[in-house]
C-alpha cells in the first residue's frame, strides 16, 4: 500500500485520538454499523481531499465498513494531525497522503497521488480535487460517477463551473444540507476558531474589539462566541441583508475601513479574496491579531502586507509578527490559514457527526444512483437531511411530536380557513 505520512510511530497515539472522536458521533456510527452489515458501497474508488482529522478518520472507517475502496489527502497544508494518518495507515489500511506543514509542491503532489487511485467518486472540501481533476488529469474524468464538496468556498467553486458549463460530473453540495451548515458552520466553527485563536495567543477576549468579516453562518458563529466570551463584536459586510441581521442581532456594523481603525482581532469568513487589504493593515493598531477561518488564507493580502513590512518573525507557534514601515506591528495566525484547523483541532465531533453522516449518505445514494445524475451541483435529498436529524435527536435522547392525521391534513389542504 503506497502512503505518505510523517511517522507511523505516532499511530498508536492517533488510535486513541480516533476512539475518542468516535464517543461522541453516534450518527455515523449508526450509519458504520449498517454499512458494515449491506456493504452498500462494495467496489467504489473514493479518493477524499478533507481535513486528516480524528473525526475525518471515523468517516473513513464508515466508507471502508460500506466495502468503498479509499484514499484520503489533506485538504489544507496546516490541517494535517500527523497522529491520525499514521493510525489510519496502520490500523486501518487506508493509504493517506498528508503531512501537517507540507508546502504547496507536496500539498498538490499528494492530490496527484490519490487520484492515481483512479477513483469512481470525490470527496472535497474547497474543490482542489475537482478543479485538478478538470484541470491536470482529465483523461481520469470518464471513469467518474460523482462527488460531494463539504464546505461553502468549494459549493461557490463548484456552482460556477456548473454555471459556466465546465463541470464534468455530478455533485452534491453537502455544505448546503441543513444539518450540515446550520450546525458545523455556525457551532463548530464559532467554537473551534475561537479555540484556535486562544491557543495560538493565549490572549484575553474580553473587553477587546474583535472585528469579524463575513456574516454567513461561520460569521454568525464566531461572533456569538466571542460576545460569549466578553469581547465587543463588529460586523463588516457587503451583503445588506446580513449587515441588517447582524444589526439587529445587536452587533456593530461598518465598513472594514472604518473597523480597522479600532480593532483588536480580526476574523475572514467570507469565501472572498482580499478582504483585509495593505492599505487595512496599514491602520491597524499596533499589536493588531489577524486571522482566517474561511478555508483558504487568500482572504487576507498578505504579499501586501510583506511589502509595507520591514521585518517579519515566528514570534510563537501560529504567530508571524509583521514590523511595518510606520513602526506598528501585526501578527498573522496560521499562515492566513484556518486557524480553527491550523492551532486547534477543528470542530467538535459531534457537531462533525451530521455533516460526516451527510457526506457518508450522500455516497451512498450517489452509488445507487449509478450515472443519473446531471453535470452540475445537486442538493442534498432533503429525505437523508431529515433522517439525519432524527437519528441525531435520537442519539440526544430528545423527543419530538408529530401530526395528527387531521393537522396533516390541514396543512395540505386550501379549502379550510380561519
Amino acid at each position: 500500500m503506497d502512503y505518505d505520512v510523517k511517522d507511523l510511530k505516532l499511530a498508536k497515539e492517533g488510535k486513541l485520538r480516533i476512539e475518542w472522536a468516535n464517543q461522541n458521533m453516534s450518527v455515523l456510527n449508526r450509519i458504520q454499523k449498517r454499512f458494515g452489515k449491506e456493504k452498500p458501497l462494495k467496489g467504489a474508488r473514493v479518493a477524499a481531499c478533507l481535513h486528516v482529522t480524528t473525526e475525518t478518520a471515523s468517516l473513513m472507517q464508515t466508507l471502508k465498513a460500506g466495502g468503498a475502496r479509499v484514499v484520503l489527502c489533506a485538504s489544507n497544508p496546516l490541517s494535517t494531525q500527523d497522529d491520525v494518518a499514521a493510525s489510519l495507515v496502520k490500523h486501518d489500511r487506508i493509504p493517506v497522503f498528508a503531512i501537517k506543514g507540507e508546502n504547496n509542491r507536496t500539498y498538490y503532489k499528494h492530490i496527484h497521488a490519490a487520484l492515481d487511485t483512479k477513483p469512481h467518486y470525490t470527496m472535497d472540501d474547497g474543490a482542489d480535487l475537482v478543479s485538478t481533476l478538470h484541470s491536470d488529469r482529465s483523461d481520469l474524468i470518464a471513469g467518474l460517477t460523482g462527488g460531494t464538496e463539504e464546505t461553502t468556498t468549494g459549493v461557490i467553486r463548484l456552482k460556477s463551473m456548473a454555471a459556466g458549463g465546465v463541470l464534468r460530473y455530478p455533485i452534491i453540495a453537502v455544505n448546503d444540507a441543513q444539518t450540515k451548515h446550520f450546525f458545523d458552520n455556525r457551532y463548530g466553527t464559532g467554537q473551534s476558531t475561537i479555540d484556535g485563536i486562544v491557543r495560538a495567543t493565549n490572549r484575553l477576549l474580553a473587553g477587546s474589539n474583535f472585528v469579524v468579516c463575513g456574516y454567513g453562518w461561520c460569521g454568525r458563529g464566531v461572533a456569538m462566541r466571542a460576545r460569549g466570551m466578553g469581547a465587543a463584536v463588529i460586523v463588516t459586510e457587503v451583503d445588506p441583508l446580513r449587515a441588517l441581521e447582524a444589526v439587529m442581532d445587536g452587533f456593530a456594523v461598518m465598513p472594514i475601513g472604518k473597523a480597522v481603525k479600532i480593532g483588536d482581532f480580526f476574523c475572514t469568513l467570507t469565501g472572498d479574496i482580499n478582504v483585509i487589504r495593505k492599505e487595512h493593515f496599514q491602520q491597524m493598531k499596533d499589536g493588531a491579531i489577524v486571522s482566517n477561518s474561511g478555508h483558504f488564507n487568500v482572504e487576507l493580502d498578505l504579499e501586501g502586507l510583506k511589502k509595507i513590512s520591514t521585518a517579519r518573525r515566528l514570534i510563537r507557534p501560529f504567530v508571524e509578527e509583521y514590523t511595518l514601515k510606520n513602526g506598528r506591528r501585526v501578527n498573522v495566525l496560521g499562515e492566513g490559514r484556518l486557524i480553527n484547523l491550523a492551532a486547534a483541532e477543528g470542530h467538535p465531533a459531534s457537531v462533525m457527526d451530521m455533516s460526516f453522516a451527510n457526506q457518508a449518505l450522500c455516497l451512498e445514494f450517489m452509488v445507487r444512483k449509478k450515472s443519473t445524475l446531471a453535470n452540475t451541483v445537486h442538493p442534498v435529498p432533503e429525505k437523508i437531511d431529515k433522517q439525519i436529524a432524527r437519528e441525531k435527536l435520537a442519539a440526544m435522547d430528545v423527543r419530538i411530536d408529530r401530526l395528527t392525521a387531521e393537522q396533516a391534513k390541514y396543512l395540505a389542504s386550501w379549502e379550510m380557513g380561519t
